[in-house]
C-alpha cells in the first residue's frame, strides 16, 4: 500500500509556487499526492485573465482549472479535486468542513501541507489552515461518523506564504527539492494567469536551497521552507555517519538475534553474531575493551 500525502490549497496556484517541489519529490518516489484546491482565486488572483476582453466567471474558473489540472500532472500529483467555494472572501461552511474530515480518514495522509497561521495580505489562507486543523481533529474523533476509520496523528507543515516576514512565519524545516526542481519550474510555468511569480518563487527556491546548504553538509541547489506546528517525535538526533547504532536491550543471547517483534527495525539488523555486540565503530570501545566484551558475552 502506496503511502499517502494530502495537501489542502486555498487557491488553484497556491500548491505549485509553495508546495510543488514538495509533491513532486513524493510522487517521484511512490507517493500518492492528494491536493484540494478549495478555489479557483478566480476573484483575487486571476488579473490577467480578467484584462482579456469579454471575460467572464466562469471562463476565469475553467482557465484556472486547466492551468492547475497542467501543473498537477507535471507534479505527478495522484487526485486534484477543485471545490469551487469562492474567495476574496472563501466561504468555508459546516457542510464543507465534514467533508474535508471525510477526506482526511479517506486518504490516510502521512502528512498535511496547508498554508500559514497567518497572512494580512490575503485572509484566504489563514482560514483555509484553520479550516484544515479543525477537520483534522474531527476526523481523530471516535464519536464522528463511528463506521470510518479513525486519522491518526499526521504532522501538518505550513508551506511559505508570499511575505513570510509579515506573516511571523519561519521555516523549521527544509526540504531539498534539487532532484525535482526542473519540474516545478515547468509546473509554475503552467500556471500562464500568474505569470508575474514565475521569477519571484524560482528566487525564493534559490534562497531556500542556500540556506539548506548552509545548514547541511549537502550541496543543495534548489529549495523549500517549512514550518511544523506540532513537534517532531523521532527515535535519534542524528543520523550516524556509519551504522545506526541499535539498543541491545531485549536481545535474546540464547537465539543470538533481535526479537522479530520490535517495530520499526529493519529486517537486516535483527540478526546479530557475537552476542548481540554490535558491529559499530567509534565512538564505541576500542579493540581491545570490544575483544573482551566478546569473550565475555561468549562465555556466558
Amino acid at each position: 500500500m502506496a503511502d499517502t500525502a494530502l495537501v489542502v490549497s486555498a487557491h488553484s496556484a497556491d500548491f505549485v509556487w509553495r508546495a510543488g517541489g514538495a509533491i513532486a519529490l513524493h510522487a517521484a518516489r511512490g507517493w500518492q499526492v492528494t491536493v484540494l484546491c478549495l478555489s479557483y482565486g478566480e476573484r483575487g488572483e486571476s488579473a490577467k485573465l480578467w484584462r482579456q476582453p469579454g471575460m467572464t466567471l466562469e471562463r476565469v474558473k475553467a482557465e484556472r482549472e486547466k492551468e492547475a489540472r497542467a501543473a498537477a500532472a507535471v507534479l505527478g500529483v495522484h487526485d486534484i479535486q477543485f471545490w469551487d467555494l469562492g474567495d476574496y472572501p472563501i466561504a468555508l461552511s459546516r457542510d464543507s468542513l465534514f467533508r474535508l474530515v471525510d477526506v482526511f480518514r479517506a486518504v490516510q495522509p502521512r502528512f498535511v501541507l496547508t498554508h500559514s497561521k497567518e497572512d494580512p495580505y490575503n485572509h484566504d489562507h489563514p482560514a483555509v489552515t484553520d479550516f484544515t486543523q479543525n477537520a483534522r481533529i474531527t476526523a481523530q474523533a471516535h464519536g464522528h461518523n463511528p463506521g470510518q476509520t479513525v486519522l491518526g496523528a499526521p504532522p501538518v507543515y505550513l508551506f511559505e506564504p508570499h511575505q513570510p516576514e509579515q506573516c511571523n512565519w519561519r521555516p523549521d524545516m527544509l526540504l531539498d527539492i534539487t532532484p525535482v526542481w526542473e519540474r516545478k519550474r515547468a509546473a509554475i510555468e503552467c500556471m500562464a494567469g500568474q505569470e508575474h511569480l514565475w521569477e519571484y518563487y524560482t528566487r525564493v527556491a534559490l534562497q531556500r536551497g542556500a540556506q539548506a546548504a548552509r545548514n547541511s553538509e549537502k550541496p543543495v541547489k534548489w529549495g523549500e521552507g517549512f514550518q511544523s506546528v506540532f513537534p517532531h517525535v523521532v527515535e535519534t538526533l542524528g543520523l550516524s555517519r556509519h551504522r545506526p547504532y541499535l539498543p541491545m536491550h531485549r536481545c535474546d543471547r540464547r537465539a543470538k538475534k533481535w526479537p522479530s517483534h520490535r517495530p520499526g527495525v529493519p529486517a537486516p539488523h535483527r540478526r546479530r553474531q557475537a552476542a548481540c555486540i554490535p558491529r559499530a565503530k567509534p565512538p564505541y570501545p576500542g579493540p581491545r575493551a570490544w575483544v573482551a566484551q566478546l569473550v565475555r558475552a561468549r562465555h556466558s
